[in-house]
């Protein structure tokens, strides 16, 4: 705006124009040119002026309207992460699951449930656990004031309870359904799938009470709970993967792809043994209209019984054998000559035949056997210390020095006991050991994988190891801040759907979610307002983060997320 005066009888007067400046080469500087002449201050016609400024508005964004529209009364009010939900959001939507939660759990007849709601919470739960995971009441602050949703301002605790509870209705449905529209959108090939269990402790005084329960470790009630012999509780004590017998635990079980993509999770009471476990998640799996599968799982599931199960109709199995158990299999397939094959990945194998039914193939590290030798060395070193002098000993004293050797499985194993009661290094089983050092044998009942590609596929059962890893370490799947069963269950749900989310966007990144999550942590949404009305703007992009949206095919996010006029 430019303005001149101008002196008459009544005083000064103040006209108002409308310029802009331009190079005058003669004069050799910027020269005002009046494009539009408003007329005298005092008698502007300021509703005609806004009429002006809203025509001019419209070639703008709604955001950049505002923001020059508004006056230095602008304000910045707030910023929340946005990156990682934004990302997140676009993956749910992909694999359909807003549209799964809206189909699975709905009456045969009657009115449709509005699912609206519950599928945003359940998003937002589901973030939580890959952001900044917490306990659904700290998760229900978080989704209101510290991130944002897309459709879900806030939310309070007992309506993430609901979800969680309507979840745990529906559960079934649900992740065989989310399977498909993931097998779908990465092409899985499921031939290989890996089962393993772990175990997460509760830090409780007692264990849950006794509850009837079937086979497969759900609760009975009524007539069934009357029948059934078998009683337990859900919180209770086992073996725990975590070291911590003191405490009740539940067993988890999850089968992933050769990718790491995992496919399904199931809950156990915590005195479940893995030796019977195996054969429900192979029946679960049955209605899945999978193709042939090999299962491949770890040692704990390799009863003759589970192998017989794992091998009816087309499926096989990979199952690792326990080197020292003694059978007549295992010693005939490592006494058994022959060379080894060097294959990739610091391995070398070789396959023998002893079994009409099944393969063997010997597995033999160089680096594990170096590694085995020294921890050996270590531990007899250890031996020889502790029973040095103990010839001298009351009977009395060395029986408690042998009892306490006993407690250490490591030292015990390379400890004898001569007939007059001395104790001494058991040198023949440390010859054995260094036979088995870099070792581990394969049992596999398809005959058409090649020794190799049994010993990789074996190999790969790290994926779910990693995922356990996952589990516990980013997602945080303990504590687990709940004390009713149905909500355990929920959330161990959930977990796993966080862990689905994550693995995709590393298996399509190439990176990892740690990497990834702290590059989106970075893209903030801010929240101003003004005289004119309320407006958030997203940051913008940088380089990292647009490299990531594209390899994730998602497009870039608005810059102005949500206007909000002023009343008028």
């Amino acid at each position: 705006m430019k303005t001149t005066k101008r002196e008459n009888k009544s005083g000064t007067v103040r006209y108002l124009h409308l310029a802009h400046n331009e190079w005058d080469p003669v004069k050799g500087r910027a020269v005002p040119k009046v494009l539009f002449t408003f007329g005298r201050e005092d008698e502007l016609d300021r509703e005609a002026v806004k009429r002006l400024v809203t025509s001019l508005s419209r070639l703008l964004t709604p955001g950049d309207a505002l923001a020059a529209t508004a006056t230095s009364d602008l304000e910045f009010v707030s910023s929340v992460p946005f990156g990682g939900t934004y990302v997140l959001d676009h993956l749910w939507r992909r694999l359909k699951i807003d549209q799964i939660v809206g189909r699975v759990g709905q009456p045969k007849r009657g009115r449709r449930r509005d699912m609206t709601v519950t599928e945003r919470v359940l998003f937002g739960l589901v973030a939580n656990r890959a952001l900044a995971p917490s306990s659904k009441l700290a998760a229900a602050d978080w989704i209101t004031n510290d991130v944002h949703l897309d459709g879900l301002a806030e939310v309070g605790e007992q309506t993430c309870y609901r979800a969680m509870d309507w979840l745990h209705e529906v559960k079934d449905d649900l992740e065989k359904q989310v399977f498909d529209e993931v097998a779908n959108l990465l092409n899985l090939e499921v031939d290989l799938l890996f089962f393993d269990t772990t175990s997460t402790y509760f830090e409780l005084e007692e264990p849950d009470e006794a509850l009837a329960r079937d086979k497969r470790g759900d609760r009975l009630t009524g007539e069934q709970a009357e029948q059934e012999a078998q009683a337990t509780g859900f919180r209770t004590y086992g073996k725990s993967k975590d070291s911590r017998d003191d405490l009740p635990q539940i067993v988890i079980g999850m089968a992933v792809t050769r990718d790491g993509v995992p496919v399904r999770c199931w809950c156990w009471p915590g005195n479940a043994s893995d030796q019977r476990l195996i054969r429900q998640v192979k029946d679960d799996m049955r209605d899945w209209t999978l193709s042939k599968i090999v299962w491949v799982t770890d040692r704990g599931f390799s009863s003759a019984e589970n192998r017989r199960y794992l091998r009816q109709g087309e499926h096989a199995y990979i199952i690792g054998e326990k080197l020292r158990s003694g059978s007549a299999e295992v010693k005939a397939a490592l006494s058994r000559q022959g060379r080894y094959t060097e294959t990739t990945g610091n391995m070398r194998i070789k396959e023998v035949r002893i079994s009409d039914t099944d393969r063997f193939v010997i597995c033999h590290n160089p680096e594990a056997a170096e590694r085995d030798a020294h921890m050996r060395q270590q531990l007899v070193t250890q031996l020889t210390d502790l029973i040095d002098g103990s010839d001298a000993l009351s009977e009395f004293k060395r029986g408690e020095l042998r009892g306490k050797i006993a407690t250490k499985p490591g030292l015990n194993r390379y400890l004898r006991t001569t007939p007059a009661g001395k104790l001494r290094i058991d040198a023949a089983k440390v010859k054995a050991e260094e036979n088995l050092d870099g070792k581990y044998l394969l049992r596999c009942s398809d005959p058409h994988l090649s020794a190799e590609d049994i010993a990789l596929g074996y190999k790969q059962l790290l994926e779910v190891e990693r995922g356990w890893r996952d589990m516990k370490q980013i997602i945080d799947l303990r504590p687990v801040y709940h004390r009713l069963e149905e909500r355990i269950r929920a959330h161990v749900i959930l977990c796993w759907l966080a862990l689905l989310l994550i693995r995709i966007i590393e298996t399509t990144t190439g990176s990892t979610w740690p990497a990834c999550r702290r590059d989106l942590d970075r893209l903030h949404l801010g929240t101003f307002t003004g005289p004119a009305g309320l407006f958030r703007q997203v940051t913008a992009l940088t380089k990292p983060q647009r490299d990531l949206l594209a390899k994730l095919s998602i497009p870039a996010p608005k810059q102005v997320v949500d206007l909000q006029p002023a009343p008028r």
